[in-house]
């Protein structure tokens, strides 16, 4: 038979398990593990006999619930990460400084000098061997379309030709007479001088003769003229010695029409001059004349192609 002094007594004889108590299995928050952590946690490790920063210890391997285990677990892996990446730079921080600083005669060097690799640079005969990409493809050698250097100049975004007229080739100081000169340059006389002796400035004509008014609408028109060419038949002579371009074709409005002595109805003694007008189609001209029909009176006659071809011209 047996007593219950003797279950007593075995009860008594039971050691308090420390590892039982927190991790043995229960649910709720009254269990042994809730309680002990609670305590251990609460700043009640006397209860348990443990020193406080051991029972600090326990509580964070212990937590209360799953969630706090799974979040004190990514903690500790963060942890773990920070430590090793600074570890690892810190190796690296001190390698690299260490081979800076290195001093030795090997010109393999991991830091080099941009002015010395340059001149070490070396061109690659094999064009594929300089890719390192297997998606580029190669060149084309069979390609025959290729750019040229070879066309024409054109005046902004025209095609057409530069048109070389609009363009002075000549060192005359009268501007009118430059652009005439480029107009006649296929008919200029060998060695002309556009700049060759005027003669004597001035209008010294007697007012209302032929000579008077061609002076002054020659000035009108730009033109030069000597104020001391003579009478009107001698125009011609006078210019011819002084460089003036003096043939017996009509060019241009302005140039000075010489009829020599009698010559349509010009005065038998003293010629005639006037200036010329127009130059129509078919050859023939108009000119404007004074005191053909009265001193200082102004009038216009026509002269066919025949009859101009027999006057003198002085252009300029």
């Amino acid at each position: 038979m047996k007593h219950a002094s003797h279950k007593a007594t075995k009860v008594s004889r039971q050691k308090f398990s420390l590892a039982k108590a927190l991790f043995a299995s229960g649910k709720g928050s009254h269990s042994v593990r809730a309680v002990r952590a609670a305590q251990a946690a609460g700043g009640d490790a006397i209860a348990l006999g443990l020193d406080p920063a051991v029972a600090e210890k326990i509580n964070e391997i212990a937590p209360q619930t799953r969630r706090s285990i799974r979040e004190a677990a990514r903690a500790a892996e963060r942890r773990s990460h920070i430590l090793a990446s600074a570890s690892l730079a810190a190796l690296v921080g001190t390698a690299a400084t260490s081979m800076a600083f290195a001093q030795n005669d090997d010109t393999t060097t991991v830091f080099a000098d941009p002015a010395t690799t340059t001149t070490q640079i070396k061109r690659v005969s094999d064009v594929t061997s300089a890719s390192r990409s297997e998606a580029r493809t190669e060149l084309n050698s069979s390609v025959t379309e290729q750019s040229t250097n070879e066309g024409g100049w054109g005046l902004s975004n025209s095609e057409s030709s530069l048109n070389t007229t609009l363009m002075n080739r000549n060192t005359a100081n009268n501007p009118v007479v430059s652009v005439l000169m480029d107009q006649d340059s296929a008919a200029l006389p060998a060695g002309f001088n556009p700049n060759h002796d005027i003669g004597t400035s001035g209008n010294n004509y007697p007012w209302g003769q032929c000579t008077w008014y061609a002076y002054n609408r020659r000035a009108e028109l730009g033109l030069p003229s000597s104020g001391n060419f003579g009478n009107g038949g001698a125009w011609a002579d006078s210019a011819r010695a002084l460089g003036y371009w003096v043939d017996n074709t009509p060019r241009h409005v302005g140039d000075a029409v010489v009829f020599t002595q009698g010559q349509a109805n010009a005065d038998p003694v003293y010629g005639h001059v006037a200036v010329l007008e127009k130059i129509n189609a078919d050859g023939s001209i108009e000119i404007s004349e004074s005191n053909a029909k009265g001193l200082g009176v102004i009038s216009h006659r026509t002269f066919t192609a025949d009859e101009a071809a027999k006057f003198q011209y002085v252009h300029y």
